[in-house]
């Protein structure tokens, strides 16, 4: 495999950074209309069946544990009602992603053993954005919500390849996100000597 599976979970700082989910995956968009709506559910639908996860009808903390915000300004998100209560940073952040003219940012909440209990997709629908297929902006983020990469793991080449103008997912990270939720794997990791696990289920047998 062409790829170094260190890097798409060791982040800018040197810190090596896994985690999986650790509990069903129930899923709520806000703020598109009925067929964007449906297409987002059957992206991450499609990305947990990759992984071998599970998805509920609903979290027994939260409701819903993905939640996926649409905005045309960044300010829409401070009258969103009771998001600051899951977002406790809500205004700062806010600040933040306007003088940045960020048009994605993702928050991830983790358990008690570090795997994933909750995530936070912002999307603020700048031109760049409008210009992305639907079904290509949700397959994105379905992939980049199954896991936690690196802040710098796709920096080099995206999560999707475009195949006679479809948006599909790169098989090799395709096998990295199968090979993270073999059960005999951890939910979570900080020592490196993880990511040589990663690899020896992501190269196939010869």
């Amino acid at each position: 495999m062409n790829m170094d599976v260190t890097q798409l979970f060791t982040r800018a700082d040197g810190a090596y950074v896994f985690a999986r989910w650790g509990r069903p995956i129930v899923p709520v968009i806000f703020g598109v209309d009925d067929a964007s709506l449906s297409v987002f559910k059957g992206a991450i639908e499609a990305v947990v069946a990759l992984a071998g996860h599970k998805m509920a009808e609903t979290d027994a903390d939260l409701g819903a544990n993905l939640m996926v915000f649409f905005c045309r300004d960044w300010d829409e998100l401070t009258d969103v009602p009771h998001l600051d209560q899951l977002v406790p940073d809500l205004h700062p952040l806010v600040a933040r992603l306007k003088q940045a003219d960020a048009n994605q940012y993702r928050i991830f909440r983790f358990d008690t053993a570090g795997a994933i209990r909750a995530a936070f997709v912002f999307l603020r629908m700048d031109d760049h954005l409008a210009q992305v297929a639907s079904d290509t902006l949700a397959l994105s983020q379905a992939v980049q919500t199954i896991l936690l990469w690196s802040d710098r793991a796709f920096d080099d080449a995206p999560p999707l390849a475009m195949i006679d103008d479809k948006a599909v997912l790169r098989p090799e990270i395709a096998d990295v996100i199968r090979a993270a939720y073999d059960p005999v794997m951890p939910a979570a990791a900080h020592d490196p000597s993880h990511a040589l696990r990663l690899a020896a289920r992501v190269v196939p047998p010869s």
